[in-house]
């Protein structure tokens, strides 16, 4: 007997958001994500609120921007990652992303005026019912007669009648995200709700409003909120509710939940067929990956794939973030940083698919472009300060900026790549993205790495600089001294080597730009790479001040040659003198 297919996940969604009494801006934001296909097998339905804090007037935005946030960049997830890490992870970045909005503006004197909001997410994969929330925005369970509450309120009561939030989005640079999960059963109603709308609700009102509307959740949610400022609500109120249709059967198999589950790729080579592509031709193995030009069997497309090397195979940090790479990919959309593939087919075996560009690296470019001209190197630069811009506007480095992660295509198009020691503001601070103590290639590092501290945009900057400079000469700014730093005394020794030794043509505010942006201490760098690529094009009049080179830069060669000339002189006068008797 032929069984019959199981049934598929299926649910109906309601939901309404109405603005306080008297106008405003309606400070409250709500979304949800209704994938269909391999999506909805393997990171399910997703629904979301988000209410911002009255004293903000950017609130609103961090609600917004906090939703739409979560919807998309928990379904670029890896598959290797469960429900709760994908989504503690993608909200551990956007309350990140929302802090550094405040502290860039006036608000951050005042964080109850910054991008700060609460936020809560039900994610429903396949028999189980995920809720992520900070704040203090309700999800109920609707029973026949009552309302089961399944949220927790994060709220401090400081006495009668008086208490203030403890725990919100982008408050602070790391946040504490509640967890829970449940078996969810055909049927079932969920109600999410901001303060402006549950502090005014009950059980009775709820089941009236739902008996009336009927299969209508929509109206049945507008209706709600109606009723909230009807009974005397002063606040923005949002109603979302969730009605079980159908869940997969029980023993239907379900996609893998950990990276653990996720098979290691066997040993690939050119011919074999793997995940739905055929492998062409091999493109690099490194100790940290293999990697191969593959062709998407279902459109035709090249595309790179990357399996980690063997001797990852034991250390579970590495494979974590070689999982990462790809959501890091698919979280930023610039046409100067790499694409991830986004394909739905179920995976059974880890790797990381990305897209292939033709073209050469620019390591190679260097090698066939011993002088460019500076109008050259300057149009490539402002390409990869782009791809950077776009890191650092999600609140993530690179971190491994170097001639062999750059790839320039035929049209002269430059592009990031290699995102695996990316550093992602909320998980690194949380301890989930451990990295060695230096991470990159050392001799384009920025010297606060090698002392032990952290990176920011202008360690990104240092690295800029650095390729800028070998770019045009074919070296590095300060030889291999910077790769050997241990020391702040090491620091001190450091010596800039004016770029117009070896090329002396080139303009002498190109110098003072460079030195600047390579400075060893970060504090005398600019401030962000915007500043570092106007002053390529429109340097200030301070870098066109005239100034005498002293020798020792200019040409250290012959200043030292000229010292030991000195003290050799001196030397045999003083040797004369004894010889002879002279006082």
């Amino acid at each position: 007997m032929t069984r019959p297919p199981a049934p598929a996940l299926a649910v109906t969604l309601g939901q309404h958001s109405r603005a306080a009494p008297g106008g405003g801006a309606n400070q409250d934001f709500h979304g949800a994500m209704l994938p269909t296909g391999h999506l909805l097998a393997s990171k399910g339905i997703a629904v979301a609120i988000a209410d911002g804090i009255s004293s903000s007037p950017v609130s609103q935005e961090a609600a917004q921007t906090a939703v739409g946030a979560f919807l998309s960049d928990y379904y670029a997830t890896s598959e290797a990652w469960s429900v709760r890490r994908a989504g503690q992870r993608v909200i551990g970045a956007t309350n990140a992303w929302l802090h550094a909005q405040t502290l860039r503006g006036d608000a951050r004197f005042d964080k109850d005026r910054g991008h700060v909001c609460t936020f809560s997410a039900l994610v429903l994969k396949g028999r189980t019912l995920h809720l992520l929330h900070v704040g203090d925005a309700r999800l109920y369970r609707v029973h026949p007669h009552a309302l089961e509450p399944l949220s927790e309120d994060h709220r401090l009561h400081v006495c009668a009648g008086e208490s203030y939030l403890s725990r919100a989005l982008g408050a602070g640079a790391q946040v504490e995200i509640d967890y829970r999960h449940w078996e969810a059963e055909p049927g079932e109603l969920y109600l999410l709700a901001t303060d402006g709308a549950y502090g005014h609700l009950d059980a009775d009102a709820v089941h009236r409003h739902l008996a009336q509307a009927g299969d209508d959740l929509d109206a049945a949610a507008a209706a709600l909120t109606a009723d909230a400022h009807a009974r005397g609500s002063n606040d923005d109120a949002t109603v979302l509710l969730l009605r079980i249709d159908a869940l997969p059967d029980a023993d239907a198999p379900l996609p893998s939940l950990s990276r653990d589950g996720l098979a290691l790729p066997p040993p690939l080579a050119p011919g074999m067929a793997f995940e739905g592509f055929t492998l062409v031709r091999e493109l690099q193995f490194s100790a940290r990956s293999h990697v191969y030009l593959a062709t998407d069997d279902a459109t035709g497309l090249p595309w790179v794939l990357k399996v980690p090397a063997v001797d990852l195979r034991d250390d579970a940090d590495a494979l974590d973030r070689f999982a990462r790479e790809e959501w890091i990919a698919r979280r930023v959309d610039s046409a100067h940083v790499v694409q991830a593939w986004r394909g739905e087919r179920p995976r059974r075996h880890l790797f990381v698919a990305l897209a292939y560009i033709e073209g050469q690296t620019l390591a190679q470019w260097m090698v066939d472009h011993p002088r460019p001209d500076l109008d050259t190197v300057r149009s490539l630069v402002e390409q990869v300060g782009r791809g950077l811009q776009a890191l650092h506007g999600r609140e993530m480095l690179h971190q491994d900026l170097r001639p062999h992660n750059v790839l320039i295509d035929r049209q002269g198009n430059a592009r990031l790549i290699d995102l695996g020691s990316a550093h992602v503001a909320g998980l690194a601070e949380a301890g989930d993205m451990a990295l060695p103590a230096v991470p990159g290639t050392l001799q384009y590092t920025a010297p606060e790495y090698l002392l032990g501290q952290g990176g920011s945009v202008r360690t990104e900057l240092f690295s800029l600089a650095a390729l800028t400079y070998q770019m045009l000469c074919g070296q590095l700014p300060y030889g291999l001294d910077a790769s050997r730093v241990r020391t702040p005394q090491d620091l001190r020794r450091l010596r800039y080597v004016p770029l117009r030794h070896h090329r002396p043509e080139l303009p002498a505010w190109l110098d003072a730009v460079l030195q600047k942006a390579l400075s060893p201490e970060p504090r005398r760098r600019q401030e962000a790479v915007s500043e570092f690529l106007h002053d390529l094009r429109a340097p200030g009049a301070a870098f066109h001040r005239q100034r005498t080179v002293p020798m020792a830069e200019r040409d250290p060669v012959r200043f030292w040659q000229g010292v030991a000339l000195v003290l050799g002189v001196a030397v045999v006068v003083l040797l004369g003198r004894l010889v002879l008797g002279t006082p």
